[in-house]
């Protein structure tokens, strides 16, 4: 069994900050690339930010400059800094994961169960 948790989530008014956490749990051989993706009301699931094994990282355009994605590699645990967070912002945030439980197994994939961030204006 792989669990992703997250936690971090919340209501923080237009210009703060927060930062997520999520961390996988279980057997776990190696961890590809660990992603943050967001569902907001009436929108599409889309991805915000990834880190690959070797710390290659991708923003979305909306988040570039603001958002900040990292991980360590040692505690199975991938963070999304967020700076000046905008109403548009306001969204379900899920923690995503490639991850190979074994040496002679293929990649999972992975989703945490959701965390609510909240901005108002």
């Amino acid at each position: 069994q792989v669990q992703l948790v997250e936690s971090g989530g919340g209501l923080v008014q237009a210009g703060g900050s927060l930062r997520l956490s999520c961390a996988a749990s279980g057997t776990i051989f190696s961890i590809n690339t660990m992603s943050w993706y967001r569902l907001a009301p009436g929108k599409q699931r889309e991805l915000v930010a990834g880190i690959s094994s070797d710390g290659s990282t991708n923003y979305q355009d909306s988040v570039k400059g603001r958002f900040t994605i990292s991980r360590d590699n040692a505690k199975n645990t991938v963070y999304l800094h967020m700076d000046s967070l905008k109403p548009e912002d306001t969204a379900v945030y899920y923690c995503y994961a490639e991850i190979k439980r074994f040496t002679w197994s293929g990649r999972g994939f992975y989703w945490g169960q959701g965390t609510q961030v909240t901005v108002s204006s």
